[in-house]
């Protein structure tokens, strides 16, 4: 006997509410003819029982768990608390591990497979006899890669983020994942820290399970999927190893069998809407620069009419201050003083407050975000600033165009140097990552901070997959004479970590003969954040002259996965989706059959 939860919901969602006979998974179990018969026989075989299926929803929990995903460490024993949720509310859960992308081991980079952790979460879904899922990610690429997934099934779906790790120590010094790693790197570059001082920030740095504890891409894209209404509230926002989070864990478990007896499937909840929210939360949180890559195909897998574009990012960041004083943008705080701040639904309730949010926009609690921020508010103005009072007015990202990056390139501002929003240097280019790497520590290397650093053929078909080798390290000879930043641009991505004056995702890349290819070394390139413009000054007759030169690179790969993400991999505006996994290339795909 199902509770009445029109005493929690709105009545309208249960119009269509289903019964037994109308779930997918009754297709597998229900029917009495021999291969149902094989489906439960082969149940029972596992220990099951009728009674454990039998009129409920099955619910799949995607686990991206594994023993070398630090991240997701703590996934092992929070999907039980998950399964305990599920089984409270009258469902029957089943665990599909998927492939666990773990960020600081997967190589070239986890960004290479974020579209097969898609298509794993979609056809999972698809071919196995479930209702409803709740997905289990954190680490970078999971969060998108699950959504994407789940978004192209359409089943009834709700994302568990994994949460932060607590913050790192050092000598008494909080560490800040990532952003102090680089610091502390160039400071024993530069001869500051010791072999044995390095060693103790080693150890101290990531001292628990979770994500990196600073805004990176994981606390950005966990953020987001709040926002966008894909998360329970509050959820983005746990560290990973507090109570609460187990706790959270059990509430997306009960919370998914009602949305599957509702039938409260994403495209129920996502419109334009929505992605509008997750800009406006990326723009205040001060997001990292992948934030554009993930949602722009996240948006697409939702549908035309949700889709999103560069553009829309740089309109966003030009109303929506940075209001979360958090590293790499902010300078002191991290993850854990977030959450003890008021967290995800503190910072959306000053955007609320300021009228930048869509309030009446759907999430999987069956009631609005409004609803859902009733009672939200902040406990530190430092950590959440008020909206009259950010860490910045504007410049979270900022989408520069020219000749250098006819589709757009991305940098953040806030986390570059006031120096280099405008700025005029020569050109000093690399065509490889190795190259690059060999001559930064030269110390003859013939180079000022007024150069400019190139590093092509590392973006989506020429890294191959889009490393994070955007934040191009500082010259040992520059770091030596005391500079920390210089103007630095490439195809590549950077870790949501970094910071400096850095430009990334210059599409159409090099690898494909995109403009970047054409750059030489002494050549003039010119910045200007205010006036989103990048531009080598060199004449259209001379750049024309240097295209009929140019060749084509080896294939990267011959054979395997890699061949094909070389045949299908879309440009970084487009938001690097696979061309055929995108909503508009053809018809949604139909339940299988079963004969």
């Amino acid at each position: 006997m199902l509770p009445d939860l029109t005493l929690f919901y709105p009545e309208s969602l249960f119009m269509s509410r289903k019964t037994y006979e109308q779930l997918r998974s009754a297709r597998w179990f229900a029917p009495d003819d021999f291969r149902s018969f094989g489906h439960r026989s082969r149940a029972m075989q596992m220990g099951y029982d009728h009674s454990d299926w039998q009129g409920k929803p099955v619910i799949a929990v995607i686990n991206t768990w594994s023993d070398i995903n630090n991240c997701h460490s703590h996934f092992k024993e929070r999907v039980e608390d998950v399964k305990r949720g599920i089984l409270q509310a009258g469902g029957f859960p089943l665990e599909l591990p998927a492939i666990s992308l773990a960020e600081n081991f997967v190589k070239p980079t986890t960004m290479l497979y974020r579209n097969l952790l898609a298509i794993e979460a979609e056809e999972l879904l698809r071919s196995h006899p479930v209702d409803g899922a709740v997905l289990m990610g954190g680490c970078d690429k999971t969060t998108p890669g699950l959504l994407m997934g789940a978004l192209s099934m359409g089943i009834p779906a709700i994302y568990l983020p994994a949460g932060p790790m607590l913050r790192g120590n050092w000598k008494g010094k909080t560490l800040g994942s990532g952003s102090d790693a680089f610091k502390y790197w160039d400071e024993r570059r530069a001869g500051n820290i010791t072999q044995t001082q390095w060693m103790e920030v080693e150890a101290g740095i990531a001292r628990s399970a979770g994500t990196c504890m600073v805004m990176g891409t994981a606390a950005t894209m966990m953020g987001i999927t709040e926002a966008l209404g894909m998360a329970l509230p509050g959820a983005s926002s746990i560290p990973a190893v507090d109570a609460n989070h187990a706790r959270m864990g059990a509430a997306c478990g009960r919370r998914i069998v009602d949305m599957v007896w509702d039938d409260l499937t994403p495209a129920r909840i996502l419109t334009r809407q929505n992605f509008e929210n997750a800009l406006a939360v990326a723009m205040a949180e001060g997001c990292s620069t992948n934030a554009i890559i993930h949602l722009v195909a996240m948006s697409r897998r939702a549908g035309a009419h949700c889709a999103i574009t560069l553009d829309d990012f740089d309109a966003f960041s030009r109303k929506v201050p940075v209001i979360a004083n958090i590293r790499p943008s902010g300078d002191t705080y991290l993850m854990e003083d977030f959450y003890y701040a008021g967290g995800m639904k503190g910072l959306m309730s000053r955007l609320r407050d300021g009228g930048l949010l869509h309030l009446d926009a759907m999430t999987v609690t069956g009631k609005t975000l409004g609803e859902n921020l009733q009672g939200a508010e902040v406990y530190n103005d430092d950590v959440i600033r008020p909206l009259d009072k950010p860490i910045y007015q504007e410049g979270a990202l900022a989408v520069l165009r020219g000749n250098l990056a006819p589709d757009g390139c991305v940098i953040k501002p806030s986390a570059c140097s006031a120096k280099y929003q405008q700025h005029t240097g020569p050109a000093l280019v690399f065509d490889d990552y190795p190259s690059l790497k060999k001559a930064i520590d030269d110390p003859d290397l013939d180079v000022t901070e007024d150069h400019v650093i190139i590093l092509r053929n590392a973006g989506p078909q020429g890294g191959p997959g889009m490393p994070e080798w955007g934040m191009v390290p500082i010259p040992t000879k520059l770091v030596k004479q005391g500079v920390r930043d210089m103007l630095r641009i490439s195809d590549a991505r950077m870790s949501g970590t970094s910071y400096g004056a850095c430009v990334l995702h210059v599409s159409p890349e090099s690898y494909i003969g995109g403009p970047l290819a054409l750059v030489q070394n002494g050549d003039l390139i010119t910045i200007d954040i205010p006036a989103r413009r990048i531009h080598m000054e060199v004449s259209e007759a001379e750049l024309a002259r240097r295209k009929a030169a140019w060749k084509p690179l080896p294939k990267r790969f011959e054979r395997g996965y890699g061949h094909m993400f070389s045949q299908h991999i879309m440009q970084a505006h487009e938001g690097c989706d696979f061309d055929y996994l995108e909503t508009s290339f053809g018809a949604p795909v139909s339940e299988p059959v079963i004969f």
